[in-house]
């Protein structure tokens, strides 16, 4: 499973969500996505921790915390879905 963390203040690393996260678990793996155009976060970031239950945990407790002056939006993440494709084709043959 994987973690959305929505909300994020834009000065928000790695480091510091791996420290916030570490109190629920092991965390394995913190991306935080970046503009391709700016290079400047985009304000969410996925964290995966090394086993469900402490994800689960660190959902609950998370969830809706205030961190670096931010209410944080925390939840499973959805699977991403490519629509580059099709959007696409839309454009084309509309």
């Amino acid at each position: 499973m994987t973690i959305y963390v929505g909300n994020l203040s834009y000065r928000a690393t790695e480091a510091d969500l791996k420290e916030v996260f570490s109190e629920y678990g092991e965390v394995t793996r913190v991306v935080l996505p970046t503009d391709r155009e700016t290079g400047r976060m985009r304000g969410f970031a996925f964290v995966e921790m090394s086993e469900d239950s402490q994800e689960d945990t660190a959902i609950t407790e998370l969830d809706g915390a205030e961190w670096m002056e931010r209410q944080l939006r925390v939840n499973k993440a959805k699977p991403r879905e490519d629509n580059r494709e099709g959007n696409w084709k839309k454009k084309q043959y509309s």
